[in-house]
């Protein structure tokens, strides 16, 4: 019925829900933003993000920290781009074909891997994840992983960065202008590449949440069209990081409520209908938000063009 449909809103493990499924795409969506504010596509997003979810399970699985896990998935994060800014920025290569040669790449070598240390094994083995942060006083927040704080506090950081720092500046003009920001003495290919491998480095760890704090060991296929997600909020967030934080949520919460739904059987809005329904329901609702703001959005303006120094 409408009525149980609505009163999932108010329930405390709805919004638990909607944060946790939000965390990597929060995480991803700050790691693609950081890319594009300086002029570059990168679409391995979805090939690092499972390439950091193996690399920071296996690092705990092998006796590693948690934290460990987490730092070397944003080493892996960082190396596929710094590849991808080679190829891109150096190179000057086309970004959506190196980006998905990436993704292709990333998610094979894992798969590889995987199969390589584990041979023999049936079912997939597990690790002893994050645990909740049952010690803060907040009802939500307290059911979450420390990774789900830290992309909280992600968002205003990579904001300040971005917009009261030189910093940020100099990432923000490369993207915008590249030929005004090597007039002013910036090398435009170091900070297109500081700006990948940092972005990417976000896009490893987002993966890395999945196997150390969601789950506790690592599935072909878990990222799950995540990272395109991703790219499609950067969009709906015009670029900026309170935006994508939002955009994140508005997702988790679609994709949580079909969850519920399907669990409940409270059909949609009182309809019974069939359960690939539930499925499509988070992503039709996302593309229809992203329709009603992408004509507005004010994209990078040297986005997707590569650049050579000297040029104009």
């Amino acid at each position: 019925m409408l009525a149980e449909t609505l009163e999932l809103f108010a329930t405390v493990p709805f919004w638990v829900a909607v944060l946790r499924i939000a965390t990597p795409l929060i995480l991803g969506t700050l790691g693609v933003l950081l890319c594009e504010r300086a002029g570059v596509l990168n679409l391995g997003i979805e090939g690092i993000m499972v390439a950091g979810a193996f690399a920071g399970w296996l690092t705990v699985y092998q006796g590693g920290g948690l934290w460990l896990g987490v730092v070397v998935a944003a080493a892996v994060g960082a190396l596929f781009g710094l590849l991808h800014g080679f190829l891109t920025v150096t190179l000057a290569l086309s970004q959506h074909v190196t980006g998905l040669g990436i993704t292709l790449f990333a998610s094979s070598l894992a798969s590889y891997a995987y199969r390589v240390s584990f041979p023999k094994v049936s079912s997939p083995p597990t690790i002893e994840p994050f645990a909740d942060m049952a010690w803060l006083p907040l009802p939500v927040l307290n059911a979450q992983t420390p990774l789900t704080l830290l992309a909280l506090l992600l968002v205003p950081v990579i904001g300040y960065v971005l917009y009261r720092t030189p910093l940020g500046l100099a990432l923000r003009m490369v993207g915008e202008n590249p030929a005004a920001a090597e007039g002013q003495g910036l090398s435009v290919a170091r900070v297109r590449i500081g700006a990948i491998m940092a972005g990417s480095a976000l896009m490893g760890v987002a993966g890395a949440f999945l196997t150390l704090a969601a789950f506790n060991a690592f599935y072909f296929n878990m990222v799950n069209g995540r990272g395109w997600v991703c790219v499609a909020l950067v969009v709906f967030a015009s670029w900026r990081p309170g935006k994508a934080l939002l955009g994140a949520l508005l997702f988790g919460l679609f994709d949580a409520l079909q969850l519920r739904l399907q669990q409940s059987g409270a059909g949609v809005f009182g309809m019974s209908v069939p359960y690939q329904v539930y499925l499509m329901l988070p992503y039709l609702f996302s593309i229809a938000a992203l329709v009603l703001v992408a004509r507005r959005a004010a994209y990078p303006q040297a986005l997707m063009k590569p650049y050579r120094k000297g040029e104009r």
